[in-house]
């Protein structure tokens, strides 16, 4: 089966994760991924295919050469829940050029996609314009699982032992909670997770989330004088604070920022959700002070207890780890050169189930999907860039 069938076959499947379930996995239907995983892992004869409790699928294909490592190949089984996860109506097109027509009113603008200039004479595989596409990760799954069969029908390709992991929830920042690092064994692993071809992802965002909690008093408006404090406009005054030139929308490559995802309340209470970003450790602390100074600014302002922001920790940047280790990025660049591209380091605006791994003793960076304009309705694949990157972790994991 080739990468773009098994592709196909996979995003049929709604596995979109929920980030309101509290459960793990989020949702019930990313079993349905996962039994499909072991069902075709067992039929092409991978070995100690399981999957755990929490819905991780793991197996294995024995080394056939001696001293080599064992490598590990990891991608996500669910789909991104910002956009309807499914059903998915996945098709292919001839794309030639111009704007393309995805479907339900949904365009791609070339203006707007400079992607698509370099896929011109592709074969692409869209949505209908309803759904995303899924091609994250299920590109990368297909890639891997089309790779692991090539590797155990051709007993010419020499190998150390391979370790296959597919996980839940990468989506909403779950995926490395209960992954069996030692049950694992690999040496080392790549999260398949990217973009496009060529590019290695070894730095990542170091991230936090910040919830601000805005107490406030609330009277009639007409006897409101020098009485009410409005948790809404304090909670305005809170973001008006932090620099608009550090969001999302006026960053890019390791510039940090800080992004407000939600403001809700009234004039008792108000909520500020952020999440906190960069790739500069001492720049990404000095975010987390900012926040905790102007917490304390306002509370001298509004009296204690008006503010109360809570940071919690969610990744920190791999780039250290995989510094320590300069043979695994030198074994991927090898295989993107085998695979017909130029590999080219790039910081991730963002982070993979690798970062966390990484610093859980299982170095991981991460490896491309030829997928674009991932968690939304006008996401695609390059059938031609898939085909390229099955080919280049079957010369990843080939002995040295």
């Amino acid at each position: 089966m080739t990468s773009k069938e098994r592709f196909l076959q996979y995003v049929a499947i709604d596995s979109g994760a929920s980030e309101t379930s509290g459960t793990h996995p989020s949702s019930d239907k990313q079993w349905d991924m996962a039994r499909l995983l072991e069902m075709e892992l067992k039929a092409m004869g991978a070995q100690d295919v399981r999957v755990s409790p929490a819905c991780y699928v793991y197996a294995t294909i024995p080394a056939n050469a001696e001293h080599q490592p064992a490598i590990g190949l990891i991608a996500h089984m669910d789909t991104a829940p910002a956009v309807p996860t499914g059903p998915v109506h996945a098709r292919s097109v001839l794309y030639e050029g111009g704007d393309l027509v995805v479907g339900h009113g949904a365009v791609m603008r070339a203006a707007e996609y400079e992607s698509l200039f370099r896929h011109i004479g592709h074969e692409l595989i869209v949505t209908d314009g309803t759904t995303l596409l899924g091609g994250d990760d299920k590109a990368g799954v297909a890639e891997i699982m089309t790779a692991c069969e090539l590797i155990l029908n051709d007993p010419s390709i020499k190998h150390g032992k391979i370790c296959i992991g597919f996980t839940p929830d990468e989506e909403i920042g779950s995926g490395a909670d209960a992954f069996d690092v030692a049950g694992f064994g690999a040496d080392f692993a790549y999260t398949v997770d990217g973009g496009t071809p060529g590019e290695y992802e070894c730095e990542n965002f170091n991230a936090c989330s910040a919830e601000v909690s805005v107490h406030g008093f609330n009277i009639h408006p007409g006897t409101a004088k020098n009485k009410m404090r409005n948790a809404a406009r304090m909670a305005v005054e809170f973001s008006a604070m932090l620099p608009d030139s550090e969001t999302p929308e006026h960053t890019e490559k390791r510039e940090g920022f800080y992004h407000l995802c939600e403001i809700k309340g009234d004039e008792s209470e108000a909520k500020l959700s952020y999440i906190v970003r960069d790739h500069d450790r001492a720049l990404f602390e000095r975010r987390k002070e900012r926040l905790s100074a102007v917490a304390a600014y306002l509370n001298g302002k509004y009296g204690e207890g008006s503010f109360t922001l809570t940071l919690r920790d969610s990744y920190a940047n791999m780039k250290q780890k995989i510094d320590e280790y300069p043979h695994i990025t030198a074994r991927a660049f090898d295989a993107i050169r085998a695979a017909g591209d130029e590999p080219v380091s790039v910081p991730i605006r963002g982070g993979t189930d690798g970062a966390r791994l990484s610093f859980m003793g299982l170095p991981c960076p991460n490896l491309p999907t030829g997928t674009y304009n991932m968690h939304g309705m006008l996401e695609y694949v390059s059938v031609p860039e898939m085909e390229r990157i099955t080919r280049m972790l079957v010369k990843l994991v080939e002995a040295l």
